[in-house]
């Protein structure tokens, strides 16, 4: 016998008792369980971190008193007479494993406190994804195992969310990840999501305990175990030894959180009571918007807005590339479809994003009267009122109807509540540049008088004469001072500049600037007011004395050109 035949001889010995003792789980489990058993890392969560959730604070109850007595004790025969009372369509054996499990979580009562709390709002949302794909609703308890209830829980390997999808097998079921929204993250998207893969799980392996075991390390593993199992592997506790000492523990710890969510009360663990019940809807949001919006317009803490709405990484809902859903309390949604215009209109300004930027120095389209100008492309969206007609619109944003029909791909007449996109051009003017002497002309300067006084560029002498008089100092080839001046020209002598008052520059007469006033129609707010006219709203502010975005129907205000 070589030493390889001789490594592999008892693995297969031990193949060979899986295979023979099958129909026995107890004694499988039993005689193979690791020494230790590893829990899944969802056990570790900090339960001080989890009370600060909003959730728990606003909406649910829960004993904080960490000084009470351990919880009682119960017989092997008692706990597993629970389990088989337990109302479920997987098959949830007793063995030692399992018994351990059940011990671990226990033993960490505010733990299970606290996901019994945040289990009044998420378990209705678990239970409705797996009602709709016909699977058992007991699978509501695997995001207990996964993620302890926290919906921003990340876990060492990169998994996300309650459900805890990694990156690649979100993408896969459609769960969409960028720099602004991550799916895996939302509740409902996640849900559909886990309940799809489940299922496609189940149908692969056909055993509910096989399906939830590739739900933690993957297909591949389970089927490499299956393989090394032999022949007759047909569910998790044949196939035990062979998978990844993680994995060990998984399945079992489904089984006990169900068991302790369902007899927390027989374990002197307090029932999470609710303050007050939770009601949301959710509203498809199809405009870019910040939650400082929200919140301020529908008088919403941002901590409740990012609570119910973890799937958006920075606060921002990018709607403007497509439809994205909004949970908030019903009362909320409904103010929010109502509101949606001045919500996005609101501190538009802090949250707009430029469309386009030119570089210093480029980017001159043109040149009139008023000078150099670049153009810029300002985007809008239009809800269309009731009565509304595509001039008026057209005449409002000061575009064309012809525009806004071929932007919008509409017909000449458009239904109320229909959103157009409006692009109009805005002209930016570069500020004028101070006028230059010509480059003939020398400044001659005295106490009281600036000259300019045109030289030939080719006289020499001339230049040097005016170069001197400009310093005050005769020049080196001029003729004497006390020369006669030749009898055809006559001398002239200035008067000192005591007997004389000091003359000045009469400065052109300026252009006087354009006054443009607007009146401010419905709808409308300062961002868009100033975007119409290419001007800024703290120059619209300034022109108007006013101390704040607050503006009137009606009002007229000043436009500085």
């Amino acid at each position: 016998m070589n030493t390889a035949i001789h490594r592999l001889l008892p693995l297969l010995l031990l193949g060979s008792a899986v295979g023979a003792h099958a129909t026995n789980v107890r004694d499988v489990s039993d005689a193979t369980m690791t020494p230790t058993l590893i829990m899944p890392e969802s056990a570790e969560t900090n339960t001080r971190a989890m009370l600060e959730n909003w959730y728990l604070q606003n909406y649910a109850i829960i004993d904080t008193d960490e000084d009470r007595a351990e919880g009682p004790e119960f017989s092997e025969e008692v706990l597993m007479d629970r389990l088989s009372r337990l109302p479920v369509a997987i098959e949830m054996p007793y063995n030692s494993v399992v018994s351990n499990s059940i011990r671990f979580y226990a033993r960490k009562r505010q733990l299970v406190e606290n996901m019994l709390g945040l289990s009044i709002y998420y378990m209705p949302i678990f239970e409705a994804a797996l009602e709709r794909h016909g699977l058992p609703r007991e699978l509501k308890y695997l995001p207990v195992v996964e993620s302890a209830l926290v919906p921003d829980a990340r876990s060492r390997a990169g998994a996300g969310g309650l459900w805890q999808f990694m990156p690649a097998t979100g993408t896969g079921y459609g769960l969409e990840q960028n720099s602004l929204v991550d799916m895996r993250f939302d509740p409902y998207a996640s849900s559909e999501a886990a309940a799809l893969y489940l299922k496609q799980l189940h149908q692969t392996f056909g055993d509910w305990s096989l399906a939830i075991a590739a739900y933690n390390c993957g297909p591949g593993n389970i089927n490499k175990a299956m393989r090394r199992a032999g022949e007759g592997s047909h569910d998790f506790w044949d196939i035990y030894p062979f998978l990844p000492a993680e994995t060990r523990g998984y399945f079992p710890a489904f089984i006990a959180a169900n068991y302790i969510m369902t007899y927390h009360r027989d374990h002197d663990i307090s029932p999470a009571l609710a303050r007050r019940p939770l009601v949301t809807d959710t509203v498809h949001v199809s405009r870019r918007v910040h939650f400082d919006q929200i919140a301020e317009v529908l008088d919403i803490p941002i901590e409740e807005l990012r609570a119910l709405n973890p799937q958006y990484r920075r606060d921002i809902i990018p709607g403007d590339i497509k439809p994205y859903p909004l949970t908030l309390p019903s009362l909320q949604a409904y103010a929010y479809v109502a509101n949606e215009d001045s919500i996005v209109n609101h501190n538009a300004s802090r949250y707009a994003r430029r469309g386009r930027v030119e570089p210093a120095g480029s980017g001159t389209v043109g040149r009139d009267s008023r000078g150099e100008y670049t153009e810029e492309e300002i985007v809008q969206w239009h809800t269309v009122r009731r009565g509304e007609t595509l001039a008026a619109i057209a005449s409002r944003y000061g575009t064309t109807v012809r525009a806004i029909r071929n932007l919008n791909n509409c017909g000449k007449r458009v239904r109320a509540g229909r959103r157009l996109k409006i692009v109009t051009t805005v002209r930016r003017y570069r500020e004028p540049a101070q006028p230059e002497l010509a480059a003939d002309t020398t400044a001659i300067v005295t106490d009281s008088l600036s000259v300019a006084i045109a030289l030939p560029a080719d006289t020499t002498a001339t230049g040097a004469v005016a170069a001197a008089f400009a310093e005050g100092t005769p020049a080196p080839d001029a003729a004497p001072a006390e020369a006669p001046a030749p009898a055809a020209t006559e001398q002239r002598t200035e008067p000192a500049p005591a007997e004389r008052p000091a003359r000045t520059e009469r400065p052109a007469r300026a252009e006087r600037p354009r006054t443009v006033r607007h009146k401010v129609r419905r709808g409308e707010n300062l961002s868009k007011i100033a975007q119409r006219y290419g001007v800024t709203v703290a120059a619209i502010k300034r022109a108007n004395n006013l101390t704040s975005d607050r503006i009137q129907v009606g009002q007229r205000l000043v436009i500085p050109q």
